[in-house]
């Protein structure tokens, strides 16, 4: 009973320290639209939603612009192209902090700087750790301690992933990925990991329960020696946990840049209904406040992708991942729930 108090009184504490205002669910703004309203209006449907994160995949002015004494969180991405120039001189680092970051220090809240997406494995991938190293260095001089430099991966970097335990990084991802873990372990920084459990149901639909995929399970589904996972984004979220100390790094944390299911494109597997299923439920899990099975205690962020429909992706269910319709009309209601 004295534990169940305890743990009673430590979830209230947490309530507490956390205020719906500020529970850490976040929406990706992609832009790849060519009838995507202004940015300065897209902002404020993120405050007028209580959307307290925001992640651009590259910077744009005008979003900087319009974020300006707002208080929503950016997580702020450099585009892959970009960083062989960076990871060979500082010349571009500094430019880009001076046009990007610089005249918004005072009034724009930057938690996160992502340095490429998805490069791991790649023909980029190991560009990655050098361009974190060179804004680090930049960072430090100014002493910008509370920006954080990380990276954005998806599962392609794990050659195991289940069960979750049996989790490693693949021959081709591990030498960059533990140079990237040891500089995140370093200075405190999280991993951002994609995850969608969408593409892992809709490739294997017959063996995988959907409620299983769609977090709905009430159940235990997969058992994983002394661990249950009755959702699959916690059976994802665990895998990277488990790879990431098996090269040595227990102490790097994670935040889920990435997680959606489609309302189109793919048949009965892709209808409005599920999307909403999904992202409903996805926001109740980040905003729950809790852990994961095999790291009950370590609070994890989230970002939804994403807040539009973008009609310039590629045909197919890449164009239908949004929130809103380009007119700013709910595609189905998420945000509300948290208020």
């Amino acid at each position: 009973m004295m534990i169940l108090i305890i743990q009673i009184a430590l979830a209230l504490c947490a309530l507490a320290a956390r205020t719906d205002a500020s529970i850490a669910v976040g929406v990706n703004y992609g832009r790849l639209g060519d009838n995507l309203p202004p940015p300065a209006e897209v902002v404020k449907m993120f405050q007028k939603n209580g959307i307290t994160e925001m992640r651009l995949f590259d910077p744009d002015i005008a979003v900087l612009e319009a974020l300006r004494n707002t208080h929503i969180g950016l997580t702020l991405g450099i585009r892959n192209e970009d960083l062989p120039a960076m990871a060979a001189s500082m010349e571009p680092v500094n430019t880009w902090f001076k046009t990007y970051v610089e005249p918004y220090l005072d009034d724009v809240d930057f938690a996160y700087i992502a340095v490429g997406n998805e490069l791991v494995p790649g023909d980029l991938a190991n560009y990655v750790l050098p361009v974190m190293q060179n804004f680090q260095t930049l960072l430090d001089a100014q002493n910008l301690n509370g920006i954080s430099m990380t990276t954005c991966v998806a599962t392609t970097v794990l050659g195991t992933s289940f069960p979750p335990s049996q989790s490693v990084f693949s021959d081709q991802s591990r030498e960059v990925m533990t140079g990237i873990l040891g500089f995140l372990s370093a200075q405190g920084s999280p991993l951002l990991i994609n995850l969608y459990p969408y593409f892992a149901y809709a490739s294997d639909p017959k063996n995988i329960r959907l409620d299983y995929a769609q977090l709905s399970a009430t159940d235990i589904v997969v058992q994983d020696g002394s661990l249950g996972y009755s959702n699959m984004l916690d059976a994802m979220i665990d895998a990277f946990f488990w790879a990431t100390e098996k090269v040595g790094f227990a102490d790097v944390d994670v935040v889920v840049s990435e997680s959606g299911w489609p309302s189109d494109g793919n048949g009965e597997l892709t209808t409005i209904s599920m999307a909403a299923t999904y992202n409903q439920n996805f926001v109740r899990r980040i905003a729950s406040l809790t852990g994961t099975p095999k790291r009950p205690n370590k609070f994890i962020e989230g970002f939804v992708f994403a807040m539009f429909n973008e009609n310039l992706k590629p045909p197919g269910v890449e164009q239908h991942f949004g929130l809103y319709y380009p007119d700013m009309r709910p595609v189905y209601p998420v945000f509300p729930l948290l208020h």
